[in-house]
Order: structure tokens, then sequence, then C-alpha cells
């Protein structure tokens, strides 16, 4: 038997499994690490915790499943996007990485904006220049930083330190490479004209590869540590999103998957490069060779829920802990008991900002509508619904830009919901399906491991064998007409309130 490793570098903790050939889970271990905020907006963690968190569980799922070492053939890389990792001449860590969610970046945002115009940079790298995304980050260090960035040899993404580490190649691939605001989307090589306008020097940069092209076999010393054997391969694997899109099976077109985690993402299959020119969605490289992806971000699906029932539904948590259920379990039923609609009440979930479709970090949550006939379970379902509209105003650009899906997958924790799915199917008049296999970018980097060991002859052909369908919600269409009128209104409402928003924020 053949043997595939998906390791899945996250911001609270890093994933590592173990699948046999027929994407079956043999054994897998996570260990967390800390995330450090020096200033207000900052965040930083330490890529020694990735590297240590990384061996020892490589360590780990080899020990346990007792597999012989000549049997693991590859290992799939996935992690966070955009993070910042220098290194020096020797190859030490120059300083913590500034990670995704970090926003200290506005000043350099608004820099690259007077280098280039935003139409321009919309062109190359598909999307407007964004605070979170690495370019930003390294103009920060240079002009902040400039010692560091003297010293600096080499600039990698999280995942891409671990090939080093494991490999000692300086390598990336295109969907990581894609967030970085270096890269040429449409041509997937580094921009020229942008190294050239924002002075870094391509040295500092890595070769880039397809998601599933070898990028080098580990080094003996990793090899002796973690019980693999050095003819492993490294192939270069995906950056989260594009990872689990293919452990979803989405990479062919007309498929896509709507994620409800702590933020919300709808991720759509396109073989063709397709770029908003309002810059309202990101279009990248996807894990499939010579084809892309475009997503749109929302930044408050789950986390509204988290919210309302960590401040109002102290008894359901309660009731939760004495009968030994998932509180959301109780949630969804207590939903499930009021009409589509929620009697009238809307919610715009804007509790972080937003940035799809909107870019305005001064927006805020709101309910709308709300009268004395309005019970707790009318409030929930309001807050689904809302997000809901949130994910539906995505997938409407998405048709707009010409990409048309006909069938939709749901992950993440919202996506094991019954009732969010159901509210989704209506809004997206298609259907919601859910697979089987539950490990997502793991699982989509080991495939991608065993198309470039050549145990699969594609990535589409392996997805197609490997992963398969759970559950189905088919719309319902006296919902989707009801859904689709307090729809327009709460478009409407954003509009309304845009100027407000602004007012508020400066009070």
């Amino acid at each position: 038997m053949n043997y595939l490793i998906g390791i899945d570098v996250g911001t609270s903790a890093t994933k590592t499994v173990l699948f046999d050939e027929k994407g079956q889970v043999v054994a897998s271990a996570s260990r967390e690490y800390p995330l450090y905020q020096p200033d207000n907006g900052w965040a930083e963690q330490k890529p020694e915790d990735w590297r240590d968190a990384v061996l020892e569980t490589i360590s780990q799922v080899v020990k346990e499943s007792k597999v012989s070492k000549d049997e693991v053939k590859g290992i799939g890389l996935s992690g966070q996007m955009h993070g910042l990792v220098m290194l020096d001449e020797k190859n030490e860590v120059i300083r913590p990485s500034i990670i995704w969610c970090d926003q200290r970046t506005g000043a350099e945002v608004e820099d690259m904006l007077s280098i280039m115009p935003r139409e321009r940079w919309i062109e190359i790298t598909a999307n407007p220049p964004l605070t979170g995304w690495t370019a930003a980050k390294i103009l920060w260090v240079k002009k902040n930083e400039p010692e560091n960035y003297s010293r600096c040899r080499h600039i990698l993404l999280p995942k891409d330190y671990i090939r080093f580490v494991l490999t000692g190649n300086y390598a990336t691939e295109v969907s990581d490479a894609s967030g970085m605001q270096l890269l040429d989307v449409p041509g997937r090589c580094w921009s020229e004209e942008v190294l050239e306008k924002l002075d870094i020097d391509p040295a500092l940069l890595g070769k880039v590869y397809e998601s599933c092209e070898v990028t080098g076999t580990v080094l003996p010393e990793i090899a002796e540590r973690t019980g693999l054997s050095d003819g492993t391969k490294v192939v270069g694997g995906a950056g989260d999103n594009a990872a689990a899109a293919v452990g979803t099976g989405v990479v062919k077109d007309g498929t896509a998957f709507t994620t409800i985690g702590t933020s919300g993402v709808v991720f759509a299959h396109s073989s063709q490069v397709t770029i908003d020119p309002k810059g309202r969605v990101h279009t990248c490289c996807c894990a499939v060779p010579g084809a892309w992806h475009v997503m749109g971000v929302t930044q408050g699906a789950g986390l509204s829920l988290k919210w309302f029932k960590d401040q109002f539904c102290g008894d359901y948590v309660k009731e939760a802990e004495k009968e030994k259920i998932d509180v959301y379990d109780i949630i969804n039923k207590e939903v499930a008991k009021v009409e589509a609609g929620s009697g009238r009440l809307l919610y715009l979930p804007y509790l972080m900002g937003e940035r799809t479709p909107h870019l305005d970090p001064d927006c805020r949550g709101v309910f709308f509508g709300l009268s004395a006939i309005h019970t707790r379970a009318h409030m929930l379902r309001a807050v689904m619904e809302g997000v809901s509209y949130s994910l539906s105003d995505c997938n409407d650009i998405l048709k707009e830009m010409g990409i048309l899906v006909d069938q939709m997958m749901a992950c993440g924790g919202g996506g094991k919901s019954p009732v969010w799915r159901q509210m989704l199917a209506d809004m997206y008049q298609c259907g919601v399906k859910t697979v089987a296999q539950t490990e997502g970018p793991a699982l989509g980097v080991a495939i991608l491991a065993g198309v470039g060991c050549g145990l699969y002859e594609s990535v589409e052909s392996a997805c197609e064998a490997l992963i398969y369908e759970d559950k189905s919600t088919e719309p319902d269409a006296e919902k989707a007409e009801k859904y689709e009128n307090y729809h327009q209104l709460y478009k409407k409402l954003y509009e309304d309130l845009k100027g407000s928003y602004k007012i508020l924020s400066g009070l």
C-alpha cells in the first residue's frame, strides 16, 4: 500500500494527516501554538513554532501508523496565506512572521497606490492592494525595520518555510503566491513590473511551481528525525482555501464551495482567468494546473452566530452541557421553528466591517425591523439569514462575472447545519451538498502529493475517485422567492446606512 501525508499549517494549530492511497485517514495529529499581538491591530507568529509542530506531528503519525517509511511516497503542504517569513544568509528567521490578519500596513497600501494605479494592480495581480497581503508587509519592514530588511536573503510564505525545513529548497506554488500581490496571476509567474516598482529583488523569492509539481525530497536529517524516507517527495501544495477546494472536489467549472467559519468564503473554480475590475472578490491561481479560482470573503459569518450565542444564549449553553450535546444543535432546533424571513426581521452581519462586496471597515452590525412579536429564535434565524445574504452577495458577483455555479459544496462549522444549508440552497437557487470526507485542506494537498508522485493521473481524476457526496439539500422555490425579496432590501440597507457608518466611526 502507498501512503501520503497532508500537512495544514493553520493559524491556531498545525494538523498532519496520513492517508492511504484510497484517501482514507490512517493517523492524524495536531499541535497548537500562540499568536502574538505586540500592538493594536498587529498579529504575529513564530515560524519556529510551525516548524516544531510539523516535525512533531509527522513523527507522531508515522510512529502511530507503523507503516514502512518507504511506503510514504509524498507530502503535500497547505497553510495560512499571506504571512511574511524572512530568512538571513544563515537561513535563520530574522523576525516573527507578520501573518494574514495583521492590519498595520494601511500606509503601505496607500504607498502602493501612489506607485501604481489601482486598475493596474488589478490587471497584474488580479486584486487591489490589501493590508493583509504580503507585499504591503514587505514594504512595512523595509520602511520601519531597515536593519532587518537589509539582512533578508529569502522571503517565504508560512507553508513554504516548512518546505524549506523539510527539503532545503526555497520555493512556492501558484495558489499561495497569488496572495502575495507580487505574482502575475494571469501569467502564473512573478511580475517583473511589480517587483521593479516596489524595488524588491527577485532573488529574494523562491521558484514558482504548479501545486502538484515535486519541489524536492525530504532531507536525510529530517528523515531520520521523523521516521520518513529521504526519498519522500514534497509537492507544491496550496494555500488553505485552494487546498480545501481539492479536498471537497471543487476542481472543475460549475463547482464551488461555501465555508461558514469565523469568516465566510464563497469559492468558485474557473478554467479561465476572470477578474472583477471593481476588486470586490479575489482571483487567484488554483491548485489545478492551468486554472484559477474566484473567492468572495465576508468578515462576520460564523462569528455573528457565536457572538449572539455567547451574549444571549447562556441557558442553551448550560442545557447543552447538561445533555452532553452541541449547543448549536439546540440553536438549529429553535431556528427551524421560525418561518423563512424571520418575521420581517433582517440582520446585517458587519461586526468586523466587511470585505465582499463593500470593502468597508467602518460598517457595523444591525438588526432591522425589530418589534415586540420577535423572540430570541427570530433573532437567531435573522442572524443566520443575514450571513446567508452576505454569502449570496458573493455568489451574485460571481454570476455577474460569468461564473455560473450549479453545484455548491458546504463546509466549515456552519456547513454542518441543515438549517443553514437550506438557507443557502434557497438563496443560491442550486443544490448545496456536503462530502463524506472531513479533512479538507490536508486531504487536498495529500491528493496533490499523490498526483506529483504518479499515484493519480490528475487532480480531477483523483477527486472523482476519492471524494464522494454525503448529504444534498435542494432549493425550495417558495422560500427562494421570499428570500429574493428580502435580499433586495438587505442590499438597500447598506446603501442607506453607508454615510451613517462613516459618521459613527468619527464620533
